[in-house]
């Protein structure tokens, strides 16, 4: 059994490596033929991700609408975060700037146009707003996972604020979306999830190693006409909470009809 899982976290290692050396001969392509504007970048992104999750074997089963355009709001679990999402369809990022240190991953979301802000910088965060600003306005789908780090997956963190604003000044939709794993073997906590003080390389070879792992991802209804930055937060937090419930947990639960 050990053998077989060696293998396997090797192979897919490999399949890793070479989807991105084949990513970035058609980044350079690309670029080649006159530069590539942000939605370029995002489907290069999307196709990347489409094909980097098949070779790993891992599926991403999805429901909700997918929306057209606006700020789409998530809770973070992990790395796979990114490839999953972008499996399904073309999206620009907001993520730590800690990601762009990663091997292969922080590189291909470099040159896919993902916005790297510094929390702890507010003047840092004031110029990934008006990026964020501007995309949104050109009609491209942002991804923002408002927890601010990634966690375990046993709850959803407070949402922070501060990089709604541009979604509020832009008049754009938010869009809540929920994202959870299940795996074969191993635990979804320690071997899917990336968070705390975990090493990026010997998790990821675990992660490689796992038979099956299936990403599930829910596309909450569409958020408007939110008052500040403050509420869009806990409005859209309330959201990802609701949906992430089981649909037989939420008929068995006398509060889920109120409002109805």
């Amino acid at each position: 059994m050990l053998l077989i899982t060696a293998i396997r976290s090797i192979v897919r290692t490999i399949a890793i490596l070479w989807t991105a050396f084949e990513a970035s001969l058609q980044f350079v392509l690309m670029n080649l033929r006159g530069g590539a504007s942000p939605t370029e970048r995002a489907e290069w992104l999307h196709r990347t991700c489409a094909r980097a999750l098949r070779r790993l074997s891992i599926p991403v089963e999805h429901s909700g609408d997918i929306p057209e355009s606006g700020l789409i709001v998530a809770n973070h679990l992990s790395y796979l975060d990114i490839l999953a999402l972008s499996a399904i369809a073309p999206f620009i990022f907001i993520a730590k700037k800690e990601v762009r240190s990663w091997p292969i991953f922080g590189w291909i979301a470099a040159k896919a146009g993902t916005l790297f802000v510094d929390r702890e910088r507010r003047l840092e965060t004031g110029k990934v707003n008006e990026s964020v600003s501007g995309a949104l306005r050109a009609g491209l789908r942002v991804v923002l996972f408002a927890e601010g780090t990634s966690s375990d997956g046993s709850g959803v963190l407070p949402f922070r604020p501060s990089l709604f604003e541009p979604a509020l000044a832009a008049g754009a939709p938010i869009t809540p979306v929920f994202i959870s794993y299940e795996a074969s073997s191993g635990s979804v906590a320690n071997d899917v999830c990336y968070w705390g003080e975990m090493k990026f390389a010997p998790h990821a070879l675990k992660l490689f190693s796992i038979e099956s792992v299936t990403a599930r991802i829910i596309f909450g209804p569409t958020l408007r006409n939110l008052r500040d930055r403050k509420q869009a937060a806990d409005v859209t937090r309330a959201e990802v909470l609701r949906i992430s419930r089981p649909a037989d947990a939420k008929s068995q639960d006398p509060t889920s009809k109120m409002g109805a």
